[in-house]
């Protein structure tokens, strides 16, 4: 098998796959439907943060919570 490469070409990743059994492509494209998904909900995550930020600022930003910044 060739040296592992910090960003794989896609035919290698191919080719590599060429060689396992079936069950194991099996494994292998569970795992990446898997990191898919963990993507789309960081994504997700990060776009309800942003959306969100104006909102909790006007509760959170106020004088009679400054005494809070100093804890």
């Amino acid at each position: 098998m060739p040296a592992l490469n910090p960003q794989p070409l896609p035919e290698t990743l191919i080719y590599k796959l060429s060689a396992l059994p079936r069950d194991r492509i099996a494994e292998v494209e569970d795992f990446v439907d898997f990191i898919g998904q963990r993507e789309v909900e960081s994504v997700l995550s990060r776009a309800a943060l942003e959306a969100s930020g104006p909102a909790f600022a006007r509760v959170w930003n106020n004088p009679e919570d400054d005494v809070y910044d100093a804890l």
